[in-house]
């Protein structure tokens, strides 16, 4: 099974070398193609106002001048030689992706690249307990469920152009509770953080945090399961078109 690896945190993220430890649990056939740099928030955007460039580190680890969708694109498109991956694996991302995360989010958005080709694509992110944590944050509940999470996947038929949103609790991996397969939440934007302060020239900024999260009976999305202690598994759908409104639009216009 040939697998690509790829992240929005960057060629160097621990994450990414998490997910490396982990995939090769599952194959000795592995390509990593990454972005140079950061591109947290990035979401599905493609660049297209300046040409991208290829770093070669070794044999099969790259990186590419761009967001994590250019990544997929140049290694499906350009890098990969001979069969095309079997499995897309992005990640895994420092800090969660859950609820609306994933239309901001480049973790699956890379994840999201690889299902419109046709490749099975799973996203992971690792949840971490407080603000601030930078390069602390512990990946020991993605390094220690990884494995067990993903392999059933593997002997699962997923429908066409759909992929799977994974998320581990912020907690030792002895202490996780299980695997819940459950809906993608929301949170309540009308608690949006907006940080403010002043930079040292005397201007001020802004910095946007998180809203809580909207409460569910019985606890049945994302949100709620991670932090009751679970990892999270969301299968996402690219098709966005809301259905029950086909009719109603179409009346309208009658």
């Amino acid at each position: 099974m040939r697998i690509l690896l790829t992240n929005d945190d960057g060629i160097n993220a621990t994450g990414l070398k998490v997910l490396e430890k982990i995939a090769r649990t599952l194959s000795d056939d592995i390509w990593i193609v990454a972005p140079m740099e950061e591109q947290s928030g990035a979401g599905h955007s493609l660049t297209l106002t300046r040409p991208l460039r290829i770093r070669r580190h070794d044999e099969r680890r790259f990186s590419v001048s761009g967001t994590p969708t250019d990544a997929v694109l140049m290694a499906l498109g350009q890098i990969i030689e001979g069969p095309r991956p079997d499995l897309v694996l992005s990640g895994v991302n420092r800090g969660a992706n859950l609820a609306e995360d994933v239309t901001y989010s480049g973790t699956v958005s890379a994840a999201m690249e690889g299902a419109l080709a046709g490749v099975r694509s799973v996203a992971l992110s690792q949840v971490y307990a407080r603000d601030g944590m930078g390069e602390q944050v512990p990946f020991d509940a993605a390094e220690g469920w990884g494995e067990k999470v993903l392999r059933p996947l593997l002997d699962r038929d997923m429908p066409h152009r759909t992929l799977v949103n994974i998320n581990f609790p912020a907690m030792a991996a002895e202490a996780v509770k299980g695997v819940k397969v459950v809906r993608q939440g929301f949170r309540d934007y009308g608690r949006l953080k907006i940080v403010n302060g002043t930079d040292p020239r005397g201007f001020p900024y802004y910095w946007f945090g998180l809203g809580g999260s909207v409460e569910t009976a019985g606890h049945t999305t994302d949100v709620e399961a991670v932090a009751d202690g679970y990892i999270t598994v969301t299968p996402l759908q690219l098709d966005l078109t809301h259905d029950p409104s086909l009719d109603v639009l179409e009346a309208a216009y009658r």
